[in-house]
């Protein structure tokens, strides 16, 4: 708990240098270089302070130059501020809506090309699309969690449907990321994080002449991350266990 206090403690007295510094710079100059940067400092400084350490796989395999779609599993708080700084450029995000109605927060995020979501609505999801995909074609990265919600057990949930149809309509490489660890350093049913490793895999990207059809490209990104969970977790040993006792 001590852990996670000081995380917090640490990113509320960030909060108010990124209001004093990085807003106005960002916003008489244009860009929000500035300020992305220092939400990436931010990010790996508080999660070091609760003793989680970091290994990352597979990012040599990646060329910075070019602009990816990740896609990521997703089961705790914590996946964001440890994946998100390792991404190669700078990455937009899909964020709620609503963030985006705070007047200064809300210009940042504009700024910064976050992409607004509302999952209760199936026509806005069809927009948030199109947006994704201007924010691509702009050669920014887009992060996804592909579930839309972070797993209770670990194990993978149903895939939403619209960052594939993103992959088809931007023709850029989907990486596909698996996240461990995290599971179990700070569970979806726990405030408290206790120390641990959270390895990050980048899995080699699935370039779009080799997508086949968005249901195919499906299977591909979900049999990568799944091959990267603990074999407790994974979906071809839940198939193998319910075979057993069959």
């Amino acid at each position: 708990m001590i852990r996670t206090i000081a995380m917090l403690v640490f990113w509320g007295l960030a909060a108010p240098v990124a209001a004093l510094v990085g807003f106005p710079w960002s916003f008489i100059r244009g860009n929000v270089d500035l300020l992305y940067r220092m939400f990436m400092i931010g990010c790996r400084s508080g999660v070091r302070l609760t003793g989680v350490r970091v290994e990352s796989v597979g990012l040599d395999k990646l060329d910075p130059a070019r602009t990816y779609i990740f896609l990521s599993n997703h089961v705790s708080n914590l996946d964001p501020p440890i994946i998100t700084p390792l991404i190669p450029k700078r990455t937009s995000v899909m964020v709620k809506k609503e963030l985006l109605t705070y007047p200064i927060l809300g210009r940042a995020m504009r700024m910064g090309s976050m992409v607004p979501v509302d999952r209760g609505n199936r026509d806005a999801g069809i927009e948030s699309v199109r947006a994704a995909k201007q924010v691509v074609q702009q050669g920014l990265n887009m992060t996804i969690y592909v579930e839309g919600k972070r797993s209770f057990d670990g194990k993978l949930l149903p895939f939403k449907k619209g960052p594939f149809y993103l992959a088809m309509e931007c023709g850029v490489p989907v990486v596909p990321i698996t996240i461990t660890g995290t599971h179990y350093i700070m569970p979806k049913t726990r405030f408290a994080i206790k120390p641990g490793i959270a390895t990050v895999i980048f899995h080699p990207p699935i370039e779009p002449s080799d997508f086949g059809s968005r249901e195919c490209l499906m299977e591909k990104v979900r049999a990568a991350i799944d091959s990267g969970l603990p074999e407790e977790f994974r979906q071809s040993a839940s198939v193998a266990k319910g075979s057993a006792q069959a």
